[in-house]
């Protein structure tokens, strides 16, 4: 199996329009002669399969959801970047490339991250149309705030609910085409299998949610638009039921998995408040605009947080990184309050966290003028802890977040089956070795709206008069068989344990070993803690009930039996990686100052994982990276 990431060999400036003129055309009347299935209704997957609808495509579109406005989407918060630069700060196209490069400190896919950024600015056109409710200043104009690793004001919002707020207008596009019969809506189902014929993806097998049926569907094309794995910690930022399922079958039947173990820990979630809480919340990292982020110097420090004077305060991201300050990217900010902590700083009952502070914004700018910022976030964290953010400072603490590996992808998002496509968080394309904020949602609504729709018609276009597999194939007979099996096989296993727990088992081994931190004797610990666990939740783990009805834990067991196969490979991509890079952070790899410190002579590449059999030790291929138009440096924010 090779690599060919079928970037053009054109300036990067030209690259994406010249190349959308020397890709194949399907002809409008002939769009409707294909049918191409969507897995999942985010941003990425509402944004496609509204789009392709709209195209003229017959679309089937999944989602284990009961509606898709339930999508995890609706949790990014803070805002969506574009260089609009409506503010003359000096912010382009080129700009927003450079840092997104920078931010993910140079492993990143220069090709595609120009794309994203050159579309980034229609991105706000067309949500504008749509009738998004952008904030706009006093006369008229889209308002822009600023988001961690850069310096100009880039980054679109709604108040407080940027996600929700685009996914309802990607919704109302995909309703419209629902309505218009171009495409079919399928809530919660949940695909559980892909299924390829002579090597290209050629369907999927889902499972209802509710009656439990299990029933194959077949299509020119799949598109996955799953999202990302970071539950693979358990408690994560993510919504409970976000997990890898789909992109792991993916990868089960062929496809290359990128970079699994760059992880985001976000830097401004909740702090746990037990051993036994089920998720964490997150905090938008807009909120770092106006708030300044500080531990006590003393560790031993017992006063309440408006009794600590400023002489006893430290703000240790403005002290060490006095140019962007509490603006810093994720990865900084995270690493940092990490430290800070385990040096015994933390604030609050368990001491698991540092002080997000609005005094000196209420002070600025006036208690409203903040409220009309934070409000929801505000109440929010209010509700959460019974603390009132405008009285008493928030508590943060880093979390798993975003995922910026994934299925591997090429120019065209197609992964190597042939006909898969990935789109958004479930491939690794943009954001390199960490993600900056605000880049989430771009990325998601680029690939749906405006690249997908592009180079599927490539793939397709040679595909006329074929028609699709039928799904009494032999193929399709097997994968809804291994699908019942596997489910007959959780329920008679009768063991003793629920899934929760050997979730939140393998959730703990992935935080101390491949967390924040990694080491070559932490990660040797874990893939040998791993396949014990993983033999020991085979063999006993309880999952009453039947495959055909409603069973959350049936559901739960499939997931977590794949998130325990991903884990091992995301632990032994750290392990390889003898490197520090963005959120990827080696502990033997490190500058003086205790910052990331990569080693691009032997590790300036894409790791793409083949499979190859349960228990069997997986193929390394590496894409090669290349930078034309970045120079390699030692990030610096200070």
């Amino acid at each position: 199996m090779t690599l060919d990431s079928k970037i053009p060999d054109a300036p990067l400036e030209t690259m994406w329009r010249d190349h959308k003129f020397s890709m194949k055309l399907v002809n409008p009347n002939n769009k409707r002669k294909f049918e191409v299935i969507v897995i999942g209704t985010g941003l990425a997957g509402a944004s496609a399969a509204a789009t392709m609808g709209e195209l003229g495509y017959r679309v089937k579109v999944f989602t284990f959801h009961d509606s898709p406005r339930r999508a995890h989407s609706i949790a990014a918060q803070g805002g969506i970047n574009a260089a609009k630069d409506y503010h003359g700060e000096g912010d382009s196209v080129y700009r927003l490339f450079y840092d997104t490069v920078k931010g993910g400190d140079y492993r990143s896919r220069e090709a595609n991250v120009y794309r994203l950024a050159e579309v980034s600015n229609n991105i706000i056109d067309q949500c504008v149309a749509q009738g998004v409710p952008f904030a706009r200043e006093y006369g008229g104009f889209l308002d822009n705030r600023s988001f961690g690793g850069a310096q100009v004001r880039r980054t679109f919002y709604a108040r407080g609910q940027t996600g929700q707020q685009l996914l309802l207008g990607a919704y109302q596009a995909l309703a419209r085409q629902v309505a218009a019969g171009t495409v079919e809506l399928i809530t919660k189902s949940e695909m559980l299998e892909l299924v390829t014929v002579d090597g290209k993806a050629s369907g999927v097998v889902v499972r209802d949610l509710v009656t439990g049926e299990i029933t194959s569907h077949s299509a020119h094309a799949v598109v996955l638009a799953t999202g990302g794995y970071a539950n693979a910690f358990f408690l994560s930022t993510n919504a409970m039921a976000s997990n890898v399922t789909a992109a792991w079958r993916a990868h089960r039947k062929g496809a290359m998995f990128a970079n699994p173990c760059f992880t985001q820990i976000h830097p401004t979630a909740i702090p746990s408040s037990d051993e036994f809480q089920s998720k964490l919340t997150l905090m938008s990292e807009s909120l770092r605009n106006d708030g300044r982020i500080w531990v006590p110097k003393d560790p031993d420090e017992t006063r309440a947080a408006a009794d600590i004077p400023e002489a006893d305060r430290d703000y240790f991201l403005e002290r060490k990184y006095p140019a962007f300050g509490n603006l810093v990217p994720r990865d900084v900010a995270s690493r940092n309050a990490k430290e800070q902590i385990d040096a015994g700083k933390g604030v609050g009952p368990l001491k698991n966290g540092v002080y997000l502070d609005f005094a000196a914004a209420i002070e600025r700018l006036g208690r409203d003028a903040v409220d009309d910022k934070y409000g929801n976030l505000f109440e929010m964290y209010e509700r959460i802890t019974g603390e009132d953010p405008f009285v008493t400072p928030m508590r943060i603490y880093p979390a798993p977040h975003y995922t910026m590996g994934g299925l591997w992808v090429d120019y065209h998002l197609q992964t190597t089956i042939p006909g898969l496509f990935a789109i958004g968080e479930a491939n690794f394309s943009d954001h390199g070795a960490n993600r900056l904020g605000a880049s989430a949602l771009m990325q998601g609504l680029a690939d749906g709206y405006f690249i997908l729709p592009y180079t599927i018609g490539d793939y397709l276009a040679p595909m006329l008069g074929q028609p699709k597999v039928d799904t009494t194939a032999s193929e399709f007979v097997a994968a809804e068989q291994a699908v019942r099996d596997q489910n007959e096989r959780f329920l008679r296993t009768n063991g003793t344990r629920s899934v929760d727990w050997y979730h939140r088992e393998l959730g703990k081994i992935m935080w101390d070993h491949c967390g924040m931190a990694r080491n070559r004797a932490g990660l040797e610990k874990a893939l040998s803690e791993i396949p014990t666990l993983r033999e020991e939740f085979w063999q006993n783990v309880r999952v009453p009930g039947s495959a055909d009805t409603l069973n959350s834990s049936l559901e739960k067991a499939g997931r977590v039996a794949d998130f325990f196969e991903l884990s091992e490979l995301m632990c032994r991509d750290a392990l390889m990686r003898e490197e520090s890079c963005g959120g990827h952070f080696r502990e033997e790899s490190q500058t003086e100052e205790g910052e990331a410190k990569r080693d691009d002579d032997n590790f300036s590449f894409v790791a793409a994982w083949e499979w190859n059999g349960p228990g069997v030790e997986p193929t390394l291929h590496k894409e090669a990276l290349e930078f034309k138009n970045v120079a390699l440096t030692q990030r610096s924010y200070k």
